[in-house]
């Protein structure tokens, strides 16, 4: 991943002022909250589904627990989650975007699940309690967060000791010829999908620049031990295309 310079950091390939990525990140999801779950099964063939059921089964949630679920969108794991701790149990759905908040809201609706408050809240400065969750997840978001460390730090605080940050994440191929046509297919097919799909093709050519200028595998589990987790693990899915990282807060 390349060191921003100072003042600046990556939108995408694009270099920009710390202060604007924050809004640019927000307009490209403002305009594909309608779309993003059509758009997530066409892009991914729908294996988005199975790894998502990964980081779930890994979360190892029980009934009682207290979930938190960052960048949470359109609440796909929150939904699963609110089933996993049962009605002792508390799921929260945070997202920095209203537009996909309510997105969500209306897809937990439609799936009978009333009862997940959601909160507009940035990841890097998350407004509850320090140690108020047993598992806190962000599953595709934390790769949009202009100064991840600080989202992996406010993350980290909301967990109670023996509790579990699960970051689920596009990630580094582990091997170069599915990386050569990872690269082709993201870069040719996805604005293709985003400008016939969506209508926007620029804001799925983002989402793939902003895919190369996540860390690596081992570099995130670094960031995520530097932020106060212990026993942290990456489990790579579809040849390393998606990670799953999981650490503990211990103390």
């Amino acid at each position: 991943m390349p060191k921003d310079k100072a003042g600046y950091t990556h939108f995408g390939y694009e270099d920009v002022p710390v202060g604007d990525k924050q809004k640019r990140v927000g307009a490209v999801f403002s305009s594909v909250a309608r779309r993003y779950d059509v758009m997530n099964d066409l892009m991914s063939l729908g294996i988005h589904r199975l790894w998502k059921r990964f980081a779930i089964d890994l979360a190892g949630v029980r009934s009682g627990e207290r979930v938190l679920d960052v960048a949470g969108g359109t609440g796909d794991l929150a939904r699963e989650f609110r089933r996993e701790v049962g009605p002792q149990g508390l799921v929260v759905l945070a997202d920095i975007n209203m537009e996909m908040l309510e997105q969500g809201r209306g897809r937990l609706a439609d799936k009978g699940v009333v009862d997940v408050p959601l909160v507009q809240a940035n990841a890097e400065k998350l407004p509850f309690e320090e140690g108020t969750f047993d598992c806190v997840t962000i599953g595709f978001g934390l790769r949009n967060v202009t100064d991840k460390d600080a989202a992996l730090r406010s993350m980290t605080r909301m967990l109670k000791p023996g509790g579990r940050l699960l970051v689920l994440e596009f990630s580094k191929p582990t091997s170069a010829g599915l990386s050569k046509i990872y690269d082709q297919y993201s870069f040719k097919v996805l604005p293709l999908l985003g400008r016939i799909v969506a209508q926007d093709e620029a804001s799925y050519r983002y989402l793939a620049e902003s895919i190369r200028m996540h860390p690596d595998q081992q570099t995130l589990k670094g960031m995520m031990e530097s932020a106060g987790l212990s026993r942290a693990q990456v489990y790579n899915l579809t040849g390393g295309i998606v990670a799953v990282h999981r650490g503990f807060r211990l103390d």
